[in-house]
């Protein structure tokens, strides 16, 4: 599979902050990557230093195998990381008439990208009209005016009401189904949760987790267990090697594994040793779950 940006120990500091902290990853052809990690995790920074607008501190990166220059590379690449910045008096054709003088993309594109976004029946009206949720459909129009490879996009549902932010999601998927790669970065674990096939955790520019969304999701999981005598089922519990950790709240004991279990080998084993149970679930943890379970377990710098 292609590979469409290659990022290699990149480091950022701010004087005492370290933005970025040997960050490494890569970006494969056909995929939708999440950026996920609270504000301040370096996500935005990460986006800046490979688009050329943020100076990186070390570390290298590469877009296309490095088979051109970052100047040329950029051409083939769609981004919106900040705010949609159009003239508010302009229409919506004319605004991305603009964009195309400037990326010199043909004419012939801009209802094909206003379609796409949902806004060509409105390609007339003048921006300043717009809500927060069209501005920002307008800029992924403008944004994949020169038909980018990848499309990168900095917290594209924020400040978003609901319907605002389905309408995006629905978009991005929509784009990435036509094979255009993208890279978001997001707060938001629901957003990266639906939208996201690969996801890199940051959290204070340090990676805690990178790979598939399904991959961090299909952990070993969790069983939740009862049974009339919860002091005998600890104690076998303990004696299991798959078992990590035991909690216990109103009468029902949580287990975490550290290895694969499947429900029914946990209880041929309780049984075999003479204890039967009265309830048995087993659960995989949420994206939620995993992303505060990693970063609960770093410590504070």
């Amino acid at each position: 599979m292609e590979t469409i940006l290659t990022i290699n120990g990149l480091d950022k500091r701010y004087g005492k902050i370290h933005a970025v902290n040997n960050v490494s990853f890569e970006i494969k052809k056909g995929n939708v990557y999440g950026i996920l990690g609270p504000n301040g995790s370096g996500k935005s920074t990460t986006l800046g230093i490979v688009l050329n607008v943020v100076n990186k501190t070390g570390g290298t990166y590469s877009w296309f195998g490095g088979s051109v220059e970052t100047h040329e590379a950029l051409k083939k690449v769609g981004a919106i990381i900040e705010r949609p910045n159009f003239y508010p008096y302009m229409s919506a054709y004319d605004n991305l008439k603009l964009v195309c003088k400037i990326k010199g993309a043909p004419y012939s594109k801009i209802n094909e990208k206003l379609e796409l976004v949902g806004l060509l029946e409105r390609k007339d009206s003048k921006f300043r009209t717009f809500s927060l949720g069209m501005k920002q459909r307008l800029a992924i129009a403008s944004a994949l005016l020169n038909d980018p490879e990848i499309l990168i996009l900095d917290e594209p549902t924020n400040g978003l009401d609901p319907q605002g932010i389905r309408q995006i999601r629905d978009i991005i998927k929509y784009i990435a189904s036509l094979g255009t790669t993208i890279l978001l970065a997001s707060h938001l674990l629901d957003e990266v949760e639906k939208v996201c096939s690969h996801v890199v955790v940051l959290r204070k520019g340090v990676i805690l987790y990178t790979g598939t969304v399904h991959g961090m999701i299909n952990s070993d999981g969790f069983i939740e267990l009862e049974s009339n005598d919860n002091a005998k089922l600890r104690s076998l519990l303990q004696g299991h090697a798959a078992i990590d950790k035991i909690e216990e709240q109103d009468g029902r004991l949580t287990v975490y594994l550290s290895q694969p279990l499947e429900a029914h080998e946990l209880n041929h084993y309780l049984a075999t040793n003479g204890l039967f149970l009265s309830h048995l679930v087993k659960r995989k943890n949420s994206l939620e779950e995993q992303f505060l379970q990693l970063t609960s377990n770093q410590p504070e710098n």
